[in-house]
This record gives structure tokens, sequence and C-alpha cells, in this order.
């Protein structure tokens, strides 16, 4: 039993490793290539409209959710919460079954 809750415990830390390395990864791309866009937008017209933003814009929305999801900066649905409703409906079924 106590090896099995080792290796659940593991199982999660390397997901949520995986989790963070998908977030880097996802953020150095998107410095990379908004960089890229803005280079080529000020070599094609100095910036006269900043089309780049679009992009940074859109994907940056992208990221922010990302990065809630991956960091449980959601203060309605994180990870806390999950764990706090689990812990409420097992008190509530311990608490039924023992009136039945």
């Amino acid at each position: 039993m106590e090896d099995m809750d080792k290796e659940n415990k593991y199982l999660k830390a390397k997901e949520r490793v995986e989790e963070i390395k998908k977030f880097y990864t996802s953020l150095v791309s998107y410095v990379i290539v908004i960089s890229l866009l803005a280079a080529i937008n000020y070599y094609l017209d100095q910036w006269q409209y900043m089309w780049f933003l679009w992009a940074a814009f859109g994907w940056g929305i992208g990221l922010i959710f990302q990065a809630a999801k991956t960091f449980g900066l959601n203060p309605f649905f994180g990870r806390d919460w999950e764990e706090r409703k689990i812990k409420e409906f097992m008190k509530e079924d311990e608490h039924k079954q023992r009136w039945e």
C-alpha cells in the first residue's frame, strides 16, 4: 500500500513537471516568434501599423490560460478548491452512512 502511494505521488509529480516544462517551452516559443514577427514588421514598414501585436495578443491570451492551469492561478476552481471539495464530499458520504 505504501509503495503504491509513493508511486502515485511520483507519477503526480512527474505529470506536474511535464506541465511546467510545456509551459516554459511555449513561453520561449512565444518570445522567439513574436520577436521575429516584430522584426519583420519593423523591416517592412517601420511600425507604421504594428500588426505583430495582434499575434502577440492572441497567443498571449492562450499563454495566460496555460499559465493559470499550470500554476493553479484560478482562484475559483484551482487545485486547492478541488481538494477541499473532494474532502467535503467524502465527509458528507461518511456522515450519511452513519445515519443509514
